[in-house]
């Protein structure tokens, strides 16, 4: 069963590698013996999203990307296998979520004509500072 991402964005169940490992998380005595943790790999440029998602979710995933260019998320909060599973898969939809939404392009603005008096202002009294530093002319 497809994982609905967003709008109109799944991923086949065969995209995701799942690896269960031991986990320094909670689990008393059993924490030494049973596999809990979750390793979530995603590779997102086989899952068919679109490049700029993909370029994206690589930035918002920052640390989590692999030099092969894997998303890896690992989840060892839970003592379940299965609570650890979900936790992993829902960082992923939001980390999808996240990268789905195009950036606001940013408007070109000018600075107003207070905010040009104010650095000119701020630039002559830097000036005069620093003039002042300078060695005293000899009066005679």
């Amino acid at each position: 069963m497809p994982l609905a991402v967003a709008a109109g964005v799944e991923i086949p169940d065969d995209e995701l590698s799942l690896a269960f490992v031991r986990g320094s998380g909670p689990g008393g005595q059993n924490v030494n013996k049973v596999a809990t943790a979750v390793q979530l790999r995603f590779d997102p440029a086989l899952s068919g999203l679109p490049a700029d998602m993909q370029t994206r979710l690589r930035a918002l995933a920052g640390r989590r990307v692999t030099q092969q260019g894997d998303v890896l998320i690992t989840a060892q909060r839970f003592r379940t296998q299965e609570r650890n599973r979900q936790a992993a898969l829902d960082v992923l939809i939001g980390l999808i979520q996240r990268a789905a939404e195009p950036p606001v392009p940013r408007v070109a603005t000018r600075p107003t004509a207070a905010s040009r008096r104010r650095r000119l202002q701020t630039k002559a009294h830097r000036a005069r500072l620093k003039a002042d530093r300078g060695v005293p002319e000899n009066d005679e």
